[in-house]
């Protein structure tokens, strides 16, 4: 018979916060091949014998290449296995995962994907912090923080300022190691006074809220107090925070 490949999203770090139909899946799978910020707790779930395989990237240093890992889950999907690729937020968010679902097809590999809870949803209802809502945000913006080798840096930040004017709430992803090339230019639009905040570790016992004005942060960031991995937000939703229920350790600017 032959192998199937379903990419699984684990959310954001809060193993409680997993699917049903991704829970199955894992349970299911003969091997899960797992990156770094999944939730470890969802390992236990596979069925005796599953054969796990950790490929997580980490800064400055990767188990294994994306080219590699899509030859592995080819390689082990033609040996007639049901292969569980599980991954930290959404595959479809920031998560490779078309990338790996576009390589498997192409190789006659069937693809199943199961969405999860992207880090930044996760991350803004534990820290209370709302994306959109009457009277602060009409509108909010996910931006890569993450420069690509052979990205055109001038048109990366064009198109930050760009979100800057253009809605409400930014949300930067993957943004720590270039943290302040990135707030620079969103306060050439909105200022250094603009309501900012980062969580990290969000969802798990770790959660570390740093909240301030973009300059606060920026200082904050530059005494090594904002770590991987974080989610950043810009906007005055994060105004509210104050008025709502909040989990994890919290830390003002």
């Amino acid at each position: 018979m032959p192998g199937k490949v379903v990419i699984v999203g684990a959310g954001p770090g809060d193993p409680t916060l997993i699917t049903v139909k991704a829970l199955e899946a894992i349970r299911a799978a003969d091997v899960i091949v797992y990156d770094r910020l999944i939730p470890t707790e969802l390992l236990s779930q596979a069925k005796p014998g599953a054969v796990k395989i950790y490929v997580g990237k980490e800064p400055q240093k990767r188990e294994m290449s994306q080219e590699e890992i899509n030859e592995l889950l080819v390689k082990l999907a033609q040996e007639g296995k049901l292969v569980v690729r599980l991954k930290g937020g959404d595959p479809y968010t920031f998560g490779r995962g078309e990338e790996e679902c576009e390589f498997l097809v192409s190789n006659n590999v069937e693809c199943e994907v199961v969405p999860g809870i992207p880090s930044f949803v996760g991350a803004s209802a534990y820290a209370g912090i709302p994306l959109a809502g009457r009277g602060f945000a009409s509108s909010f913006a996910v931006i890569t923080g993450h420069l690509a080798e052979g990205k055109d840096v001038r048109e990366y930040l064009e198109r930050v300022r760009g979100l800057a004017q253009a809605a409400d709430m930014l949300i930067i992803l993957m943004g720590v190691k270039n943290f302040d090339l990135i707030l620079t230019e969103i306060a050439k639009v909105r200022g250094w006074d603009e309501p900012a905040a980062a969580v990290m570790w969000a969802t798990t016992e770790r959660q570390l809220t740093v909240a301030g004005t973009m300059s606060s942060l920026l200082d904050a960031w530059r005494r090594g107090v904002i770590i991987n991995p974080a989610v950043i937000y810009v906007g005055r939703g994060i105004n509210e925070r104050v008025k709502l229920w909040r989990r994890g350790i919290e830390y003002s600017t």
